[in-house]
């Protein structure tokens, strides 16, 4: 059996009145998702324990099979993973995203989705300049970057800050949002330090030429340490991959024994490669059972509160990803395919909600619960709903 996991970040939104008070996902043309729908099993779930913020680190451990409850670490120790970053028993992983501060709002939390290849060299001065014996700054991809505290009189003081992301104060000012708890002038420092190094740069200088948002800024948040979990074939008895362009799916992947797949081309915006991801995922399925493929496109068009660019990503993964992986399993019976957002990403509020989400799950042994597509509607009417993320998975995969 084959089981095919398929996830379009913050795919799930509200009611939009220019769009007739449909969702962007009830106004995309999504034929294969709609086709799953009809002849699956379509309900809603619970991705966000109470407690926890409707996080993606927490809401894709969900859906993956891991209670967050009794898994979760921070995020930064997830990206970590990926890049390679062994975090030590005093180790404090931070989240650092390249942002845009202007006259002090949050301008954006992406930096206009700098390059990599112009954010890893913002990112080395900056460790050249603010780092330390203690202090370590790593590059990552585009916008998104880790900073790694190695100091064990701080270690539980900074695990108790609060944190705000970036993206949850888009326009809005940052005076009141910076990290907040004993301890937290640590951070609120490296943070004002980031400004004049940042902006001094000739990168910079040539986007703000250009036109372009300029990463005048670094913002710490999603702290963690050192993350343990078992293997999920310990757990589900399958060997597995995992196809995405963000350091938080792949790390959580690698640390859970599944193969990461790099795709050429998947980057994680608007323009990833969404055929090369389908492509992927089948050849890898010719040698494992199980393949969890992201697609980070909805999510981003929510936080930049782009409806057209939205409903557009939720096309595309439907055409390309799902349509992609169907085309090559047409006729076959002996697999299963879920789909599903990971949380709410509202193009009104540009930020993540907690409510459940829909899923569609079809193919061997899934009967048909009488959907008439996909959308949060169908999912809210047609009665079923899991509480807790990771029994979803479990009974996706019951037959194994």
């Amino acid at each position: 059996m084959k089981y095919i996991l398929l996830v379009g970040d913050g795919m799930a939104d509200y009611p939009v009145r220019e769009l007739g008070n449909k969702t962007p996902l009830e106004t995309a043309k999504i034929p294969n998702m709609d086709l799953l729908a009809k002849n699956g099993k379509v309900g809603l779930v619970n991705t966000v324990p109470k407690g926890f913020a409707p996080a993606s680190d927490v809401a894709n451990l969900s859906i993956i099979g891991y209670d967050p409850r009794k898994y979760y670490s921070g995020r930064g120790p997830l990206e970590a993973a990926n890049m390679g970053i062994k975090l030590g028993p005093d180790d404090i992983a931070f989240r650092c995203n390249l942002v845009t501060i202007d006259n002090g709002l949050m301008a954006d939390y992406s930096a206009g989705h700098i390059t990599t290849e112009e954010a890893s060299t913002l990112i080395k001065l900056l460790d050249k300049k603010l780092g330390s014996d203690k202090i370590k700054f790593y590059p990552g991809v585009s916008y998104r970057h880790l900073m790694i505290v190695s100091d064990a009189s701080l270690k539980d003081t900074l695990m108790d800050l609060e944190c705000i992301p970036p993206h949850d104060i888009t326009g809005e000012a940052i005076k009141g949002r910076l990290p907040k708890g004993k301890g937290s002038e640590f951070l609120a420092k490296l943070m004002e330090d980031s400004k004049p190094v940042l902006s001094s740069h000739e990168i910079n200088q040539v986007r703000i030429d250009l036109k372009e948002n300029p990463a005048n800024m670094i913002w710490l948040w999603g702290q963690g340490v050192d993350a343990r979990m078992p293997r999920f074939k310990d757990l589900f008895g399958v060997e597995g991959s995992v196809i995405s362009a963000v350091d938080l799916i792949k790390g959580i992947g690698k640390i859970i024994g599944l193969e990461v797949i790099e795709v050429p081309g998947a980057t994680g915006y608007y323009d990833t490669n969404y055929q090369g991801k389908a492509r992927h995922a089948v050849d890898s399925l010719e040698r494992k059972d199980f393949v969890f493929v992201h697609v980070e496109a909805p999510d981003e068009a929510g936080h930049n509160g782009d409806l057209r660019a939205k409903i557009n990503a939720i096309e595309n993964f439907d055409r390309f990803v799902v349509g992609g992986i169907l085309e090559k399993f047409s006729g076959r019976k002996d697999f299963r395919i879920m789909v599903l957002p990971d949380h709410f990403t509202p193009v009104t509020l540009r930020t993540h909600t907690r409510e459940p989400v829909p899923f569609l799950m079809f193919g061997n042994g899934i009967g048909a619960n009488g959907a008439e597509g996909f959308s949060e509607a169908s999912a809210k009417n047609s009665g079923i709903s899991f509480p807790h993320g990771e029994e979803l998975m479990r009974d996706f995969m019951a037959s194994n």
